[in-house]
Parts: structure tokens; sequence; C-alpha cells
């Protein structure tokens, strides 16, 4: 491929990403602003120690979700690419099947979630502080979680570049939250009422998202029998080591968000918990950008990696890096200067004591920003392997520095475990980055 065509094809896809993302900030805006809504109502409503509780079964429930997840719309997208414009014409049962082997995956791995769950929850719940029928209730919501299944959905969606559509289904979550949150503030203002709004939130994000991608496959898709799911291991080769990378990466990838608030639960007790929970929701809710960079990004590079050559792979790379570097500096400058008083006006001067946790978890997420690239190149260049070697040491890393820091600085201590494993990680990607773009 010449050097024009590349730029030009760089220039399409960089659009496209520009565009989807600007669909998927649409519809985060609105999330974040109902996010700041129902996590004030949630905060002053439980106070500090039981919004502690709280956050502790939503990060168990979260964590074990990503401990079986797939991410099985990776597989869609990156797959699915391959059958789409196929002159056999067979694309769309191919498709079909790839979709519905995606489908077991999911079932599979919600039923070990449910028994991991209540083998977590009913050994684990007294050292959670929670009683016998809390911990049922955290075994429900676990539950409902692990059941409502929607990565496969939003695979479909994303490989027909519907992102207009997952935005509408990702906006239930907030919404129902929203409304839920105010139905329990009235109801039933205690944990039970909010685990329930959250569960119903679930819900009401899965129908939505079925309902859409079903439409929006009609025509497109081949019929539900058209051969067996099993059949797509053998039409997509390389795709259970593809399976099995997404798997560990989100899995471990959960450790510093999800895992790190049980860990400092057990270390400080549920305060403390809650308090790195609130400063960890506030860093990534003013770095929102960058899961949805990350997903646009990786379809697109999908794309040109599907069919298009090395040029205009480093071409669209070179474009995405330059606007997550500009995007993560202004959100570090945003988080030093108003960081404090957003988190007084969103959870009360009880709350303030989470503003250091706040600083460095936030500069973290904007390192992570600035390198939102990395990753998405890697799985879509068939690099998936290095990057989860890189993930596995950076969530050691994590782990190790967890353990030494907490028991000497408390929560603190656990931010500034994240922020190093942020810039280790930020290291290894970009270095992992350029030598995957080596003709």
């Amino acid at each position: 491929m010449t050097g024009a065509h590349a730029t030009k094809g760089g220039k399409d896809g960089f659009n496209r990403i520009l565009a989807n993302t600007a669909w998927l900030l649409g519809g985060k805006g609105v999330a974040a602003v109902l996010s700041l809504v129902y996590l004030a109502i949630v905060t002053r409503t439980l106070g500090v120690a039981d919004f502690g509780r709280f956050t502790l079964v939503l990060s168990a429930a979260a964590a074990i979700r990503t401990l079986v997840s797939f991410d099985s719309w990776q597989i869609v997208v990156r797959y699915g690419q391959n059958h789409i414009n196929r002159p056999d014409g067979m694309g769309g049962d191919a498709i079909s099947r790839l979709v519905r082997f995606c489908i077991v995956i999911d079932l599979v791995s919600a039923l070990a979630g449910c028994a991991l769950a209540a083998i977590a929850v009913l050994l684990f719940g007294p050292m959670m502080d929670l009683s016998p029928a809390m911990a049922w209730q955290a075994l429900g919501f676990c539950a409902v979680m692990l059941l409502t299944i929607r990565s496969s959905p939003m695979g479909l969606l994303r490989l027909f570049n519907r992102f207009d559509a997952g935005t509408l289904a990702e906006t239930m979550i907030p919404i129902g939250r929203m409304i839920g949150a105010g139905a329990a503030l009235f109801l039933m203002p205690g944990i039970s009422g909010f685990l329930a709004a959250w569960a119903m939130a679930e819900l009401l994000c899965a129908i939505t998202y079925w309902s859409l991608a079903l439409r929006e496959a009609r025509g497109r898709m081949g019929p539900w029998r058209a051969g067996r799911a099993m059949d797509a291991r053998h039409e997509n080769p390389g795709i259970m080591g593809f399976l099995t990378a997404t798997n560990l990466q989100v899995t471990l990838s959960s450790v510093g968000s999800q895992v790190a608030v049980l860990i400092i639960g057990a270390f400080v007790g549920p305060t403390g918990a809650g308090l790195y929970r609130l400063g960890y929701q506030l860093s990534q809710a003013l770095t929102k950008i960058s899961g949805l960079l990350s997903r646009s990004i990786f379809v697109e590079l999908a794309r040109v990696h599907s069919g298009h050559g090395v040029d205009e792979l480093r071409a669209l790379f070179r474009r995405t890096s330059r606007l997550a570097m500009i995007a993560g500096v202004i959100i570090i400058i945003v988080i030093v200067t108003v960081g404090k008083p957003i988190l007084g006006l969103v959870a009360g001067p009880d709350f303030l004591a989470a503003y250091p946790i706040l600083l460095l978890l936030g500069i973290g997420a904007s390192i992570d920003l600035i390198g939102v690239s990395y990753r998405p190149l890697l799985m879509a260049s068939d690099n998936a392997s290095l990057s989860l070697r890189i993930t596995m040491f950076t969530t050691g890393l994590l782990l190790a520095l967890l353990f030494a820091l907490l028991p000497v600085f408390g929560t603190v201590g656990a931010a500034v475990a994240s922020l190093a494993a942020s810039i280790v990680g930020f290291v290894a990607m970009g270095w992992a980055s350029r030598r995957a773009l080596r003709p």
C-alpha cells in the first residue's frame, strides 16, 4: 500500500473512531451526570460505613463477573470482520455460528460465576461484615449481574458499526440506577433497596441490548440453525487462543478495580474500602473517555488489520495516540485543580478524606488514557499473548505493592500501588505496540 493510500485510510479510520466515540460520549455524558446524582443519593443515605458494605457487595459481584468473563464482543468483532463480505455469500451463516458460540461461552461462564459467587459470599460474607440475610441478597445480585448477558449483542452492534444503538443500550444502566435510587430512597432506604435498584438496571440494559442487536442483525446474519455453534472453532483459526487471552486480560485488569477494593476491605475494613471505591469511581468518571476510545479503537484496528496493510495501521495508531495524550493531560489538570470541590459536592464533607486517593487514582487513570491505543492494537494485530504477559506482570506488581504498602499507609498506599502499576504498564505496552508496528 502506498503512503498516500495509507494516510487516507488512516484518516478514514480515525474519523470513524471519532464518530463512534462521539456516540459513546453522548451516552456516557448522560451517564456521568446521572451517576453523580445517584452516587450522591447513595452516599448521603447510607453513610460511610454502610456505603462501604454496599461497595464490597458491588465489587465482589463485579470481580466474579470479570473473573469468568471472556469479553466475547471482541471475539465477534475480531473474527466477524472476516465473514462480512465473504464472496461465497455464506458470511451470514458463519456470523450466526460465531455469535452462538460466544453465547454458549457466556452462558457457561455465567453459571460458573454463580457457583463461585455462592462459595465466596457464603464463606467470606462475615469477613465483609455482611449479615446472613445480606449475604443471600448479595448472592442474588451476583446472579443477576452474571446472567444478564450482553457482551455478545454488544459485539454484533459494533461489528455492524452501530455504536449509536449500543450507546442507547448502555444508557439504560445509569437511567435504571437513577430511577431505582430515587425509588429506594423513599421505599427502602438501605443496602437492600439499592442492590435491588442496581439489579433492575442490569436487566433493563441486557433486554435493550438484545432487542437492538437482533433487529440490526436481521438479514445480515444467518438463521440460528445454520450449522453447529462449535463449528466456529474451525471456521475462525486462532479463536481459542484469542478467547483465552481476552478472558485472562479481563480477569487480571479487574484486580486494579474490583479485587483491590476487597483486599483493602480485608486490611482496613468497610470504611476504608468505601473511601477507596469512591475515589476510584470519581477518577474513572473523569477519565471515562479512556474506555470509550478503547472500544472504538479496537473495532477500527481490527477492521484495518483484516483488510489493509501495516502502513495504514501505523497511521491510525499515531493519530489515536496523539488524541489520547491531549485528553489525558487535560484530565490531569482538571483533577488537580477542581477534584476536591467535586468530591465535596458529590459525596459531602464526610468523604473529603478520599481526595488524596482521588488525586493518585485520577493521575493513574489519565496515564492509562494516554496509552489507550496500546492494548487494542496488540489484540487486533495477533499480539494478544504479548499483551497478556504484560498484563500479568503489572497485575503481579500491583498485588505485591498492595500487600507491601497497605499495612503501612492504608488506602493511600493502595492508591500509590495503583499509580505505580499504571506507569509500568504504560511503558511496557508502549514498547510492545511499537514492536508490533514494525514491518
